[in-house]
């Protein structure tokens, strides 16, 4: 018996069984879309809520790792059976509910970057969380992608009743006038969504420094080079631990495996590389779990390393909490 007569036997069979009850009809038309975008695990006593805000398909060019030749890029990209001419790129904001305050960790795109982006407040009210009751949201960074979405698209506040921090390195690079007049153009929009972002709540925003404790469990661990202020975070509850990586690196298919290719994104390549270095061996070291903004969705799992080699590990689906 050949792979061939196995297949045109199912075939029959199948032909077989669709006829005996009359002409077969779809249940129901394609549904064209995901369902919504969740998944909850748990740190210690604290619960964990992933929100996807969607993906973007940024078309793969030259300049998108800036010292690795395109054709070494395709070859990763392939070799984890991804589109090798559109690099996806996903967004996952987390909130952390420490039982007695609901903290999200990143605002999303706000819908302005991608036509399949946009889904957090859609995916939190699935999650069954009203953006009125989060107390608090803490900003990695500011690239669009983490906080267009603090503001729904008539300009008001999408977490109304939630206290704003970020880190005090970003604010003074971000807020300085003399930095905006000398930025290259493609960098002045990034200055002119900051101030549209914050200047309205500016007085209202609490800052933070390295190693500060921005909120109940949280603490904020430096990762400059992204950007000069770009944060990650240790959540800690009893003696379990969660990683917030932020964009320490971009999807990991390219960065992990290659943490020494430098993405567009990063302000200070070098820099940025070096502290992917750190915190993949501080991941590895201690078998920490990792959560990545840009990680393929629910973007939570761990770092193995074999010889000098790294490669995300995502976490096993677990339908208990």
């Amino acid at each position: 018996m050949t792979r061939r007569t196995i297949l045109a036997g199912a075939a029959a069979a199948a032909g077989t069984i669709g006829s005996s009850g009359g002409a077969a009809h779809a249940a129901a038309p394609a549904a064209g879309r995901q369902a919504p975008g969740v998944y909850r695990y748990r740190v210690g006593d604290f619960e964990i809520t992933a929100l996807t805000d969607g993906v973007a398909r940024r078309p793969l060019d030259e300049n998108f790792v800036k010292n690795a030749p395109i054709e070494d890029v395709r070859a990763a990209l392939h070799d984890a059976f991804l589109n090798t001419e559109r690099v996806p790129i996903s967004f996952t904001s987390v909130v952390v509910n420490t039982g007695s305050k609901l903290i999200l960790i990143d605002a999303g795109t706000g819908g302005q970057l991608a036509p399949t982006a946009g889904q957090l407040q859609e995916n939190m009210a699935a999650a069954g969380i009203d953006p009125k009751a989060i107390d608090t949201v803490v900003i990695s960074h500011f690239h669009a992608d983490h906080i267009s979405g603090l503001q729904l698209k008539d300009g008001a506040p999408a977490f109304p009743n939630a206290e704003i921090v970020a880190p005090e390195a970003e604010w003074a690079f971000w807020m300085d006038d003399g930095r905006m007049s000398q930025a290259p153009d493609a960098m002045k929009a990034t200055f002119k969504l900051v101030r549209k972002i914050f200047e309205p709540i500016a007085k209202d925003v609490r800052r933070f420094q390295p190693d500060d404790e921005p909120a109940h469990g949280l603490t904020a661990i430096p990762a400059p080079g992204h950007t000069p202020g770009h944060t990650a975070f240790r959540v800690s509850s009893g003696s379990e631990q969660l990683i917030i990586w932020s964009d320490t690196t971009n999807h990991p298919a390219l960065f992990v495996r290659n943490p020494g290719w430098h993405a567009v994104f990063d302000m200070d390549p070098r820099q940025a590389e070096a502290t992917r270095r750190r915190m993949l061996d501080m991941a590895t070291t201690d078998r920490l779990l990792v959560a990545g903004y840009h990680f393929p969705f629910p973007a939570v799992g761990h770092i193995a390393r074999r010889d000098k080699e790294f490669m995300f590990v995502p976490t096993m689906w677990n339908p208990a909490i």
